[in-house]
């Protein structure tokens, strides 16, 4: 069982910056696939980004890869997802997801744990 809390959302400004964390309960985070995925107003939860166990491979979604960074500390049992030069279109509630797995997966249906959300709100 994994409990995961994000933070670090807010108010930001077109092509401003900011970082979210996931931070997740129990010993076996590092057993655990990490994800990223947001769900702006009115649309489904789409993928954002995912890191392998160990954190050597990470993968984006075509709408954020150059502009956000996924990580993760295994030793602080926390994942990273930092945002940069963001837009108005990035406004969303953004969850972080955990599964039990080798392989970095990118669909919702593939991760058992989640957090409760962080809104993220970009201004034009």
């Amino acid at each position: 069982q994994v409990q995961l809390v994000e933070s670090g959302g807010g108010l930001v400004q077109l092509g401003g910056s900011l970082r979210l964390s996931c931070a997740a309960s129990g010993r076996t985070f590092s057993r655990h696939v990490m994800g990223w995925f947001r769900q702006p107003p009115g649309k489904e939860r789409e993928f954002v980004a995912a890191i392998s166990r160990g954190g050597g491979t990470t993968i984006y979604a075509d709408s954020v890869k150059g502009r956000f960074s996924i990580s993760r500390d295994n030793a602080l049992n926390t994942s990273y997802l930092q945002m940069n030069m963001l837009k108005p279109e990035d406004t969303a509630v953004y969850y972080c997801a955990a599964e039990e797995t080798n392989a970095v997966v990118r669909f919702v249906h593939q991760y058992d744990y989640w957090g409760q959300g962080t809104q993220v709100t970009v201004s034009s």
